[in-house]
């Protein structure tokens, strides 16, 4: 800290006069003095800035300008790497330190930049910081400042790193092949433990190679069985945009044979589509496997049973009540057809029995009939003769002949009342065959006896 001397100047808030003593100067006539100095005062005056501190610093450390600018590169580098992102630092393995350039192909591009955990989850942006992380500490300029001999070689390693992984088509080409970034199925004895977490986190990985979107989940005990049939009908079905280029055998340049280069490029279309068809081949066997081994399957297929057992044991009430009432409805058809034959039988009988009944009463009638005229002597005093008696029978079968059942009983009925009175027996008769004149059931005058 030093002091000095420092003036003020105060400003005058009006003109004031010039002193007396104050001659002015011939050049400038019309000079006019509008203030005057104040008195001289102490203050204390404090060194600041960058360059003072840079000043300070050198003499308390007794660097010189290059040492000190060399070790303030080093100390910015440092807090470039404080600052960013602490998830994607990770400790360099030291054989990765020491790869060769040339073996690009064979470098995990991830662990080089420091992502190993996030892998294909990386974001471009996470890309971008690990990438300027990992420059800023192993740049071969940065390296020679700090005093440091070091190979240019893990800086090319990471360089490649941010071309493969910054450039979308590589990195989906290197994440194809990406080992690391695979989960194994898990054995028989995990599956036992914790079915779902384990196959879940192996759909998970390979989820990240479906050209479609949303992927369903593997769910848990608790899934329907629409959503479980999903799921696996997703992954029997599953369509992968996963190539294997990036294994290809590198293709010489323009310059050399044509037919061999044709003869490489050949030779991996045909690796990449074996690989293709074997990976296709190992998922579809990795999904029987838990298939088998999904205790939600099993109850699934177990209700199925039942609700099949069920239906099958609902169809056979069904076809057996069908076919009782079907037998029971032939035995009541049967038995009405029997009922309905004896029924007719009987009503058969019965009109037989009727008609022979009816029959034999008009045969008794007619007897009746005949013996009335007989009672009566043919209507004759004394004997009568055959020609009286033939003239009465025949006019009596003509009366017979045109009357009816129930006319005949009538007539019957009549004659009964009549009794053995000629006059009476033979009125009934005379009255009888005006009836049957009338309604033309015999002729007029064809009767000779009974007019």
């Amino acid at each position: 800290m030093t002091e000095a001397v420092a003036t003020d100047k105060k400003p005058s808030s009006s003109v004031m006069p010039q002193p007396d003593s104050f001659k002015g100067d011939e050049g400038t006539p019309n000079f006019r003095a509008i203030g005057t100095l104040s008195p001289a005062v102490n203050r204390k005056v404090e060194p600041f800035g960058a360059a003072f501190l840079a000043h300070a610093r050198r003499q308390r450390h007794g660097r010189t300008f290059s040492e000190d600018d060399r070790i303030q590169a080093l100390a910015k580098v440092k807090k470039t790497e404080d600052d960013e992102d602490g998830e994607i630092s990770e400790p360099e393995d030291p054989m990765m330190l020491q790869r060769d350039a040339k073996d690009w192909k064979g470098q995990d591009h991830y662990a080089v930049l420091g992502l190993s955990k996030y892998r294909y989850r990386a974001t471009p942006e996470q890309i971008k910081k690990a990438h300027r992380k990992k420059v800023l500490k192993h740049h071969p300029d940065k390296k020679a400042a700090a005093g440091q001999a070091e190979s240019d070689s893990f800086f090319k390693c990471i360089q490649r790193a941010d071309e493969t992984l910054s450039d979308p088509v590589k990195r989906r080409q290197f994440d194809s092949v990406d080992e690391a970034a695979d989960v194994e199925p898990p054995t028989k004895k995990e599956m036992q433990k914790n079915f779902y977490k384990k196959w879940g986190a192996f759909f998970e990985s390979e989820a990240r190679f479906s050209n479609k979107t949303p992927v369903p989940k593997l769910g848990n005990e608790k899934s329907s069985r629409e959503d479980v049939e999903e799921f696996y009908d997703f992954f029997y079905n599953f369509d992968s945009w996963r190539s294997f280029e990036y294994l290809d055998e590198d293709v010489p340049d323009d310059n050399a044979d044509r037919d061999h280069k044709r003869h490489i490029e050949k030779k991996n279309r045909n690796a990449r589509a074996k690989r293709k068809t074997d990976d296709t081949a190992r998922l579809r066997n990795t999904v029987d496997l838990c298939l088998q081994n999904d205790e939600r399957i099993k109850q699934f297929r177990k209700e199925a049973s039942q609700s099949k057992n069920k239906k099958r044991i609902e169809k056979e009430a069904r076809e057996k009540k069908e076919a009782e009432e079907k037998k029971a409805a032939a035995e009541a058809a049967e038995k009405k057809r029997l009922e309905d034959e004896e029924k007719a039988k009987a009503d058969k009988d019965a009109a037989k029995k009727s008609k022979e009944a009816a029959k034999n009463a008009v045969k008794k009638n007619k007897r009746v009939a005949r013996g009335s005229v007989k009672d009566v002597n043919y209507f004759a005093e004394g004997d009568a003769s055959a020609a009286q008696v033939d003239a009465v029978l025949n006019d009596v079968d003509k009366v017979l002949a045109g009357t009816d059942a129930d006319e005949l009983a009538d007539l019957v009925a009549k004659l009964n009342v009549a009794g053995k009175d000629a006059g009476k027996v033979k009125g009934v008769f005379t009255e009888t065959v005006v009836d049957l004149v009338g309604k033309g059931k015999v002729k007029e005058g064809e009767v000779k006896v009974f007019k």
